[in-house]
């Protein structure tokens, strides 16, 4: 077993918010100041979502701040694309700023907004990075070249739902836009699949956490993989882990508003080497897993498959 489920999970559920929501899932996590700070999507009771904050000194045990974190801008251009809601944020530090990648959705279909912040208490909208219609940017916390880099996974009916990168000097403008890794057919993530937490920097390659979707015959299952990048160039891709590392088992992953769903966008790499791992279970309440680094670029550099 990879990841070791927390045995008080879930973490986070909706009873813990101090403000009415449906569902609390899909956090992106970092540490600052020594504390472990959550940025967690909830669904509000329209149906919509908005990003809240937890924190917790242990990474375990988590506080829910009284309001919400992030919520659909009221004005700019920024209230055009996310009137239906902002989901699933990612978070990088990078030159010493924390970067929020985050969904927009709208009529327009789903953009990415990136925002910034110094403290974790104010947010500011910097721009929206992509057209429509694109989920799950990750920004690599690191620069290439004097280039910013970000995995992202655009929606296409033409060719598989597949994990791309991109480079930017400004983060503003993104291109050199190339396809990575895509599923593999009749495989665990045949589906789909997509960047997940902020990658994490060993001495091997940079660890991708992703997710992958199976269709079955009773709906779709996202279960959690590893692929390995290049230190250097991360456009190249040094293995992708042929077998999942993680999958729906327990009630609250198997039941929820989403069944059969994990879904990782973040982790806390630990100074023992060690790994903190969230994810959201059933789109509903949000978990937590241990697991060592070095096993999982084990796993990956042992049991690879193509990538494309």
């Amino acid at each position: 077993m990879l990841i070791k489920r927390y045995h008080g999970n879930p973490i986070l559920t909706k009873s813990d918010i101090p403000y009415p929501v449906a569902t609390v899932h899909n956090a992106g996590m970092i540490k600052y100041h020594n504390k472990y700070i959550m940025l967690f999507r909830s669904h509000i009771l329209n149906g919509r979502s908005i990003i809240g904050k937890a924190v917790s000194t242990d990474g375990f045990n988590f506080k829910v701040d009284p309001e919400p974190f992030l919520t659909s801008a009221s004005e700019g251009v920024f209230k055009k694309y996310e009137a239906w809601g902002v989901e699933d944020p990612r978070i990088a530090l990078i030159d010493d700023e924390y970067l929020i990648t985050y969904s927009a959705y709208s009529q327009y279909g789903v953009r990415i907004g990136l925002a910034k912040t110094s403290d974790f208490r104010s947010v500011e909208r910097f721009s929206l990075i992509t057209q429509a219609d694109y989920r799950n940017v990750v920004l690599f916390p690191e620069k290439f070249n004097g280039l910013y880099a970000r995995l992202d996974r655009p929606h296409s009916d033409i060719s598989p739902w597949s994990i791309w990168i991109s480079y930017s000097p400004d983060l503003r403008y993104w291109g050199d836009s190339e396809m990575i890794i895509k599923p593999v057919q009749y495989h665990w993530d045949e589906m789909k699949i997509g960047p997940g937490a902020t990658p994490i920097k060993t001495s091997r390659g940079w660890l991708n956490i992703y997710h992958g979707v199976f269709q079955t015959m009773a709906g779709s299952v996202y279960r959690l993989g590893v692929a390995l990048h290049d230190l250097e160039n991360p456009t190249k891709i040094i293995a992708v882990g042929d077998k999942w590392i993680l999958q729906p088992e327990e009630t609250y992953e198997i039941t929820g508003y989403v069944p059969n769903v994990v879904f990782s966008c973040g982790t806390i790499p630990e100074n023992d080497g060690s790994i903190k791992i969230y994810w959201g279970a059933a789109d509903t309440v949000m978990c937590v897993g241990t697991a060592i680094i070095d096993e999982l670029v084990e796993h990956c550099l042992k049991n690879s498959r193509n990538a494309l």
